[in-house]
């Protein structure tokens, strides 16, 4: 087994605008910052990267194709040692613990939250919830967790009216810089704000929670709440006010960093920024090329890569070494 190159796997229909700037960096070479923000009405604002997750509710919608066409999912069913290793195979048999995806926002998402793995096992039987991180690559606003206490009666009013200004208002705003690191703690109200592009890790699934549907392509009311109904729904998210350093701390100015850019994650997943010369220990691993090019060297192949291309690395492909001028950001699963 070896890297695989993989094409882009991108949801058609998404509820909100955006896809231009993946594009954009998946042909390489362009200036992520001042690609012209999306005039086409495109709804495809998500690469799935290496999964093995649906979107919720579907039942195939989200999962990777080989290039063989054989879907990811079943081919690591058929041989989860190969793909993620005995350790982990072990601990979670064919569960990879991680997808990962683009994300360009074309417009600010709307106010929402995720379940926590507590409250995801409890409710709907599920083993992950979904802690997530973003790692930057074009410079963005972003809204995330609440600057005060909000009682669960002036939440659920702030839903039912769809008082989008009394949420904003509520929240933190904070720029995030190309090349930061940010941690998204489950239960947690966030919004991205439109212009960002990230690079997203998170537990694989695609539990979501709307707060705020107002002006977006989606029946929020109907959608929004996994089924359960909002009276059941929002307690999954953390009403308590954090202090703006505690907020601080969640995001991490790593523009520089070699290494590992998510300290504090590893239960989740596993970060790093790697470049020419550098390497990892074998284990299933996604690669997304970010500048540069070179080659991803392992004991059985030499896989050439550039820029904007992402690459899917089996367990059984052995350790790996990168070679070249490039910059790389690596994805991992949590060490079993």
């Amino acid at each position: 087994m070896h890297p695989i190159v993989l094409a882009a796997n991108q949801p058609a229909d998404r509820f909100y605008r955006g896809g231009e700037r993946i594009a954009a960096f998946r042909a390489g070479g362009a200036d992520l910052a001042v690609v012209a923000r999306p005039t086409t009405g495109l709804a495809i604002p998500e690469d799935w990267i290496g999964s093995l997750t649906t979107v919720f509710g579907e039942s195939e919608l989200g999962l990777t194709r080989l290039p063989s066409g054989e879907l990811l999912r079943d081919a690591v069913e058929a041989d989860p040692v190969a793909w993620l290793g005995l350790a982990h195979a072990a601990v979670r048999g064919c569960d990879p613990a991680l997808l990962v995806k683009l994300l360009d926002a074309g417009q600010r998402l709307p106010v929402h939250a995720h379940p926590d793995v507590a409250f995801a096992e409890g409710m709907l039987g599920l083993a992950h919830g979904k802690t997530e991180a973003w790692i930057a690559l074009a410079p963005a606003t972003v809204h995330l967790a609440f600057a005060r206490d909000v009682t669960a009666e002036q939440l659920a009013r702030w839903v039912a009216d769809q008082d989008t200004a009394a949420m904003l208002g509520a929240m933190h705003t904070l720029p995030m810089a190309a090349g930061d690191a940010v941690l998204v703690p489950a239960g947690l109200p966030h919004a991205i704000g439109e212009g960002a592009l990230v690079v997203e890790l998170q537990e694989p699934t695609d539990l979501s929670i709307l707060l705020e549907w107002s002006g977006f392509a989606i029946d929020g009311a109907a959608l929004g709440h996994l089924g359960l109904g909002f009276d059941v729904a929002l307690a999954a998210v953390d009403r308590r006010g954090w202090s703006e350093d505690e907020v601080a701390a969640l995001v991490r100015s790593r523009a520089g960093t070699v290494g590992p850019l998510l300290p504090g994650a590893e239960a989740f997943f596993r970060a790093d920024r790697l470049h020419g010369g550098d390497g990892w220990e074998a284990g299933l691993a996604v690669a997304v090329v970010v500048a540069g090019h070179g080659e991803i060297v392992t004991d059985g192949a030499v896989t050439a890569v550039r820029s904007g291309e992402t690459a899917l690395v089996p367990h059984a492909a052995g350790d790996v070494a990168l070679r070249g001028d490039l910059t790389v950001l690596l994805a991992r699963p949590p060490a079993p």
